[in-house]
């Protein structure tokens, strides 16, 4: 998966950069959450992983889906994606698009791993401490998991705040070794 994310970006920042520069993120977000959609399918995959099908082929076939959805630019993306055998990026490279975007409007997104179900009180309250923490405002999405046996983990971008029991044993059981 990281070296999906080291491939997509620099894909993801030129497309940022010519977005803003003129004036269409949202554009460029519909776009790419398509073209996301579209590689997704495990057909398209199948046939884009077949070394049998031509990049031409595949360009054709992608031109057809993708016409009346994507803009030149768009669709240039796209062909330079198949030449360069990286299709299979494609999403994240919307991904990493939307995390830039959050980004410039501040907006960071939170995604909290708790062990028990938390209520919508302690959700706010959570987005609360760490809209102050951050600086930014905070979109939180919270899931559940009782391997945790306690606590919560919270992941923002790159950082992870691991405050779960299972984690805090683990820690424990490394400084013993």
């Amino acid at each position: 998966m990281a070296e999906l994310a080291a491939l997509a970006r620099p894909y993801a920042e030129a497309v940022f950069l010519m977005a803003e520069e003129k004036g269409q993120m949202d554009q460029w977000s519909d776009m790419l959450g398509f073209l996301k959609q579209v590689t997704s399918d495990e057909l398209l995959k199948k046939i884009s992983d077949n070394p049998k099908v031509s990049k031409d082929a595949l360009q054709g076939a992608m031109m057809d889906i993708c016409q009346g959805q994507m803009d030149d630019n768009g669709l240039n993306l796209i062909k330079l994606l198949i030449k360069n055998n990286r299709l299979q990026i494609a999403g994240e490279i919307a991904e990493q698009f939307e995390v830039k975007k959050a980004e410039i409007a501040g907006i960071i997104d939170v995604k909290v791993t708790s062990a028990f179900p938390m209520s919508d009180d302690d959700k706010d309250e959570l987005t609360k401490s760490l809209s102050s923490s951050f600086g930014k405002q905070v979109k939180i999405s919270v899931e559940e998991d009782s391997s945790l046996i306690g606590g919560m983990v919270i992941r923002a971008g790159d950082k992870v705040i691991d405050g779960s029991l299972s984690g805090q044993i683990q820690q424990l059981a490394n400084k013993l070794k």
